[in-house]
């Protein structure tokens, strides 16, 4: 029974506010794929949730993202 937890940022959704309906949807078909395919296991048993993180929560290299993002551009 597997359990898959994606989490993303809060950004680049059609509203800049996350990954819209549609992009979720096709996340969670394709995870739900790959351990099929992978390591046969059951679609009806594989479990994925999404969660949304705000870009302020996130953090990288010990920056918040948005600072890690201009000191490498």
């Amino acid at each position: 029974m597997p359990y898959v937890n994606i989490e993303v940022t809060r950004e680049g959704g059609p509203n800049g506010d996350g990954p819209s309906a549609d992009q979720k949807a096709e996340l969670i078909a394709g995870v739900t794929d790959l351990l099929q395919s992978v390591l046969g296991k059951s679609p009806a048993t594989t479990f994925v949730v999404i969660t949304e993180v705000a870009l302020e929560d996130w953090g990288i290299g010990g920056l918040p993202v948005e600072a890690y993002r201009r000191q490498a551009h």
